[in-house]
């Protein structure tokens, strides 16, 4: 690949061709969305909102960008979540015993490039952006089903399933407005694909019963915008935060007799702040905190209790709560040619007892995330990046619903999960970034 320093459309083209391509599903770590995006985010626990350093800044805080030069960066994560429902001993509509969830393994894809505009009097920085935000996928087997199952499978209607995938793209601009600190925006493109199967047993309780299970792939595109500042409040201590506002989509019209509104799964709002410390020049300490509003999307956030027909603005959802995140990571520049990275982050769990039973097709449980990696720069053009994660298992416990099941059949549902990330990047020349 060549990309010269007068194509910067050259670069964002490319970025969305080959994000496109890659984009594919998830089970991500903080609720349904990823804990970091590009190697080194995810190698600091997903912090950093404070101290951006390259182009992947696009994605947590765009105000970061004003430290990276003329560059191309991609990065695809190799990510394994290994779920697992567990059914009583009592009898129930779902099984007893153990039923692990297949497709383990899913390509996650982080793209991103960025030019210094010289003598640009509005902003220093353009950058481009395509990355996999998150997404839901279960994939269970058509096992013997429950005591009072119409059929095999854990909800009696064969396999059970849904592949949620989110991609979003966008273009940042950044400028340097006073000595130190530094503010970004940009705006996201977002599509989102999904698709359900083994649901048939809820039809009956749905507002459009044609529309709840087995229909294939629906596509929905929407919009937001994220933006950001960062701020060297003092010689080697930056402050920083980040946020985007929703991501308006199209409803998922082909399930819209399950999801809440009529099909609406609009992408929640979010906010990251923190704090970067150097304490020496080639040492940064990370603290950030971040909050995702789960629960603004009723599709969602609306409890599996709801007495209302699935599909209504009241109907039944995944019962999902907001979640708050704390994160921490350490940085240090080794050498002029290797940098190593650790992190670790820390999630509320979204979901509740009460919603167990729904929980089965998007068991997001896991909390702890321990992550590290580093770079090297193999000369003043090429660096290869490494990151690695691991999560914990993790466990909710419930029962089935009334008019859903037997309330004294327990549910366990269960998550842990692995992900290695390899990335490149290329320094294609041009005004340097200014240092920290």
């Amino acid at each position: 690949m060549s990309v010269s320093s007068s194509s910067p459309m050259k670069s964002a083209l490319v970025v969305i061709a080959m994000g496109t391509a890659l984009s594919s599903a998830a089970s991500a770590t903080e609720g349904y969305f990823q804990h970091g995006y590009g190697a080194r985010h995810k190698a600091l626990g997903g912090a950093g909102v404070a101290d951006g350093r390259d182009s992947t800044s696009i994605s947590l805080n765009p105000a970061g960008l004003v430290h990276s030069g003329n560059e191309f960066t991609a990065a695809v994560s190799a990510f394994s979540p290994r779920r697992e429902f567990e059914g009583g001993s009592a009898p129930g509509f779902t099984p007893s015993g153990v039923v692990e969830s297949d497709s383990n393994w899913f390509a996650i894809p982080n793209l991103a490039a960025s030019y210094r505009l010289d003598g640009n009097p509005y902003f220093d920085v353009i950058g481009f952006s395509v990355y996999g935000s998150g997404g839901m996928n279960t994939d269970y087997p058509s096992v013997a089903g429950g005591a009072f199952s119409p059929g095999p499978g854990i909800f009696g209607f064969g396999s059970l399933g849904v592949d949620l995938q989110q991609a979003l793209f966008s273009v940042a601009l950044a400028k340097t407005i006073a000595p130190g600190v530094s503010i970004g925006v940009a705006p996201i493109i977002a599509r989102q694909q999904i698709k359900l199967k083994g649901l048939d047993a809820f039809a009956g309780a749905s507002s459009d019963p044609g529309a709840v299970s087995n229909r294939g792939y629906d596509v929905s595109w929407g919009g937001g915008v994220r933006a950001g500042l960062e701020w060297a409040v003092a010689p080697g201590i930056r402050f920083g935060v980040a946020g985007n506002s929703p991501i308006w989509t199209q409803e998922f019209n082909k399930y819209r007799g399950l999801f809440a509104e009529q099909g609406s799964f609009d992408i929640p709002a979010s906010i990251q702040a923190g704090i970067a410390v150097d304490l020496t020049p080639n040492l940064t300490l990370l603290a950030d905190y971040r909050h995702i509003w789960f629960g603004s999307v009723a599709s969602v956030a609306n409890p599996s209790t709801n007495p209302a027909l699935l599909g209504t603005d009241e109907g039944r959802g995944f019962g999902w709560d907001d979640v708050d995140v704390v994160k921490f990571g350490v940085e240090w520049r080794s050498s002029p040619a290797l940098t190593l990275r650790a992190g670790y982050a820390y999630a509320t769990n979204p979901i509740s007892s009460r919603d167990v039973q729904f929980n089965i097709l998007a068991p997001a449980v896991v909390q702890h995330h321990i992550t590290a990696g580093f770079e090297y720069k193999i000369d003043s053009a090429w660096s290869v990046e490494l990151a690695g994660l691991y999560a914990p298992e993790e466990t909710v416990s419930g029962a089935e619903l009334v008019g859903f099941g037997n309330p004294a059949h327990t549910i366990d549902i269960s998550m842990y999960q692995f992900e290695a990330t390899f990335g490149v990047k290329y320094r294609f020349g041009g005004e340097e970034a200014p240092l920290k």
